[in-house]
């Protein structure tokens, strides 16, 4: 088991790099720019990623009385926006991509920053009845060398390289989609007693109802066409796994309980937001890469 959870260990940390390097290659400077200029969307895009999510996690936990493991796994979920299927979310629904990929990518760089502050602030009020402490410092250190850097370094290669951008985005998206597959399956297997043991508890519906309120909260909480207001809402209910990850390895030992209803709510959450993406697809009849 220890050695399966330092291979574990090391796929998580490709993962996370792999995904925001992926993500760098594919961003522009004006795309972001873009976003940045736009405040009235900016701005709603913040409250409801850095705000609005981890509180509805946080409530969500509480009215259902989820036991300690689940509620954190919900929480450090909540707390972590710029999730990176949430810019495949916008090319499912045939939504604004270019805004939805820009947002994805500006979250999930603040998100490496803001993850470890907010997730302490709600496990704290929250008093679940265990002693939880996330050692803000060190998390913030380890998620943003493992996301800042890589989207760095991919950004500048688009920038001053592109055709090697281009060549290498495939590559690197691959690696990202592979890993994070290989991720997940291992803390399924590696933690199948505990997700078979939240069959019997109300992990999976807190996943699924997180899913489908941040994308709500997303879309309401948004500026622009009702393409661009709805990709916001896709980008808000995938959150980055990466970050809650690395708080589970660093706070929490890789507890298996933990890591087992991480892997259940992600995969009901995803669940929850692919079907809404799907039936917003078929109403439209083109994908839109640039609404306003």
């Amino acid at each position: 088991m220890g050695t399966l959870h330092l291979v574990l260990n090391a796929v998580t940390v490709i993962f996370i790099a792999a995904t925001m390097f992926a993500a760098g290659l594919r961003a522009t400077v004006p795309a972001l720019r873009g976003v940045l200029a736009d405040v009235p969307l900016l701005s709603l895009a913040l409250v409801a990623n850095m705000a609005v999510v981890p509180l509805l996690g946080w409530g969500i936990g509480a009215l259902l009385g989820l036991p300690p493991a689940a509620f954190i796994a919900l929480v450090l979920i909540a707390s972590s926006p710029g999730g990176p299927f949430g810019a495949k979310l916008a090319t499912v629904q045939r939504g604004d991509v270019v805004a939805g990929a820009a947002m994805q990518v500006l979250l999930a760089s603040l998100g490496s920053l803001t993850f470890a502050p907010t997730a302490n602030a709600v496990l704290k009020a929250a008093d679940i009845g265990t002693t939880v402490s996330l050692e803000v410092g060190a998390l913030v250190r380890t998620v943003a060398l493992l996301q800042l850097v890589p989207f760095a370094v991919g950004l500048l290669l688009r920038r001053y390289a592109e055709p090697t951008a281009r060549s290498w985005h495939p590559a690197a998206a691959s690696v990202s989609n592979i890993t994070f597959l290989i991720v997940l399956t291992g803390m399924l297997l590696g933690n199948w007693h505990d997700v078979v043991g939240l069959f019997g508890s109300l992990a999976l519906l807190a996943g699924f109802l997180l899913g489908i309120l941040a994308f709500a909260a997303g879309t309401l909480l948004a500026s622009g066409s009702a393409r661009r207001r709805t990709t916001m809402g896709g980008v808000a209910s995938v959150r980055n796994a990466g970050p809650a990850l690395a708080a589970i390895g660093l706070a929490f030992g890789d507890q298996p309980t933990v890591l087992g209803a991480l892997a259940a709510i992600l995969l009901s959450g995803l669940a929850a937001a692919l079907p809404v993406s799907a039936l917003l697809s078929r109403r439209r009849k083109a994908p839109d890469a640039a609404a306003p």
